[in-house]
């Protein structure tokens, strides 16, 4: 019996282990595609953007000064420097220049060196949330990747390489959810294994609600991520960002020209002075920016992109609270699948039911069959629900009480 388990664990370790390769190259299957919006695709586009930045700041000229005729070309170079590096301010070409030196200050434009930097930042943001949730996972006794990675990879298998696959993720989970129970006893263990089917508060990895509880967490981090981005930009930019997307809708639905925008002005002014033995003089000169260009166009689309994943991830956020936190749903949800597969007919089956969905599967059960059929399909989900349903009621306490059950039922 001993060797027959070493069989199959070694067996299932290798089925397990051979999609590690594929699935790194391709993508993990540990969430759902908001989760991937996220901390996939809003990471490429905005390290796709830091290129672009960063490939004009530092290949091209990002700012080209109008000098006075008696600069060389030298003084024209330090000009450009001096601007660049030094913050430049933006007064309307039709409006004086201040001649307090304070107003000009308030005027002056502070990003523009910076947003390379607050781009891979906002990127690095957008993934923080990832990293924490495979960090998190890794202590939940199951690899999570690799059962909704196998049980994705099924749909394009032979039969029976998928019959033989769905076996072995049963098996697995079944191990997993067996090993995650608390086997000791007491009224305080009990009472805080009663409050953890109804709520968040309690959990861990003997409860059955500690994936749902970290993902729900991440979920919650993602939603906040990409809300506070667009204060974070309010911030980094100086200027009422949040209403940014709703002046260009505004400019577009009354058709009016968008030429350009105070807030990334093209043409700006630059003061600097220059020691000439014991005098110092000072310049005001203007100058152009192309780079604002770009982040014009960047920060458009940046506004609308964050204002797309907040309202998706606040959405997803809600739909996974409603499915997964509220008792009902999740044995409706599993009751449907018995249904499917003609095992939810007796009083019987619907006793065991409750008890297959509150007591052997409980909170994270569920939640991985969700997963599965968030990255695979319900055919497949109705698979693995019908083999875990005929594992558990296969076991010798249940088994035995279900033909107590089935004897008194025909006295």
């Amino acid at each position: 019996m001993l060797h027959s388990f070493q069989h199959h664990h070694g067996l299932l370790d290798s089925v397990l282990g051979s999609f590690a390769t594929y699935a790194r190259l391709k993508g993990r299957y540990d969430d759902d595609w908001i989760d991937r919006l996220n901390h996939l695709y809003t990471t490429i586009i905005f390290i796709i953007f830091t290129i672009v930045v960063s490939t004009k700041q530092y290949v091209g000229e990002p700012i080209h000064c109008w000098c006075p005729a008696e600069f060389e070309d030298s003084m024209v170079d330090y000009t450009n420097n001096v601007c660049w590096i030094s913050n430049t301010y933006y007064v309307h070409i039709d409006d004086d220049i201040p001649k307090e030196r304070a107003v000009r200050t308030e005027r002056e434009i502070t990003y523009y060196q910076w947003v390379p930097m607050i781009l891979l930042f906002q990127a690095f943001l957008f993934k923080v949330p990832c990293i924490l949730w495979r960090i998190l996972t890794a202590s939940a006794g199951v690899n999570l990747d690799k059962i909704v990675t196998l049980a994705a990879e099924t749909q394009y298998i032979s039969p029976d390489d998928r019959e033989r696959t769905i076996k072995h993720i049963v098996r697995y989970m079944d191990r997993w959810l067996e090993n995650a129970r608390e086997y000791r006893s007491g009224c305080f263990i009990r009472l805080r294994q009663t409050i953890s089917k109804y709520c968040c508060i309690v959990c861990g990895k003997r409860y059955g609600n500690y994936l749902v509880t970290i993902y729900m967490f991440i979920k919650l981090l993602y939603m906040s991520n990409a809300i506070g981005q667009l204060f974070i930009l309010n911030e980094f930019l100086g200027t009422n960002y949040n209403a940014y997307g709703l002046e260009v809708l505004d400019h577009l639905a009354n058709g009016i020209d968008w030429k350009e925008s105070p807030r990334f002005p093209r043409v700006t002014l630059c003061d600097f002075r220059i020691r000439k033995l014991a005098t110092v003089q000072d310049y005001t000169v203007q100058c152009v920016l192309p780079i604002n260009l770009f982040n014009e166009k960047i920060f458009i689309f940046i506004w609308f992109w964050l204002v797309f994943v907040s309202v998706l991830s606040s959405a997803n956020f809600l739909v996974w609270c409603y499915t997964m936190i509220f008792r009902q749903h999740r044995i409706r949800y599993l009751k449907k699948f018995l249904r499917i597969n003609d095992c939810y007919k007796s009083e019987l089956d619907k006793k065991m039911a409750v008890k297959f969905a509150e007591q052997y599967l409980r909170q994270d059960g569920i939640f991985v069959l969700r997963l599965v059929g968030k990255n695979a399909n319900d055919v497949l989900v109705s698979e693995i629900i019908l083999q875990l349903w005929n594992h558990y009621r296969n076991k010798p306490l249940i088994k035995h009480a279900n033909q107590i059950s089935d004897d008194n039922s025909n006295v």
